[in-house]
């Protein structure tokens, strides 16, 4: 189970890096639950996991996503994640720099019939705002 696991996780990472709706369809179960700093409110099923890729793709639409780490135990699947783009789009209200940015992000995610049913992403949203030209402090 545990190969199996990562190679279901590295077709995950060929689905976020293409948003392929055919492979979103199968990875993603329909009742998925995602847990995303940058939503109030889960997002569910392959829909909900098209939109968080969708505001990625908004403000950088070549941004990849390379899987540095895949651990597993049981049915949970732990990814470090290294991802690279250009800031080409609105972000978070900040407009479009230009600016190549990478970052890394801390995700978990836990399968059920061979499909991901939840995920709690912990990309480095502050080591991006700074890399946007963002300033902490007065």
């Amino acid at each position: 189970m545990k190969n199996e696991l990562k190679n279901t996780m590295n077709r995950f990472v060929d689905f976020i890096n293409t948003a392929d709706e055919k492979l979103a369809a199968e990875l993603v179960s329909q009742e998925a639950i995602f847990l995303a700093p940058t939503n109030p409110e889960p997002l569910k099923g392959p829909d909900g996991y098209m939109a968080i890729l969708q505001m990625m793709r908004s403000g950088f639409p070549d941004i990849q996503w390379h899987a540095d780490d895949i651990l597993v135990d049981g049915d949970k699947v732990a990814v470090r994640y290294t991802m690279n783009g250009t800031h080409k789009g609105d972000f978070f209200g900040i407009s479009a720099t230009q600016k190549a940015i990478e970052i890394k992000a801390m995700n978990f995610y836990r399968f059920n019939d061979g499909k991901i049913i939840e995920e709690f992403g912990m990309p480095d949203l502050l080591g991006l705002l700074l890399q946007l030209g963002g300033k902490i402090g007065a």
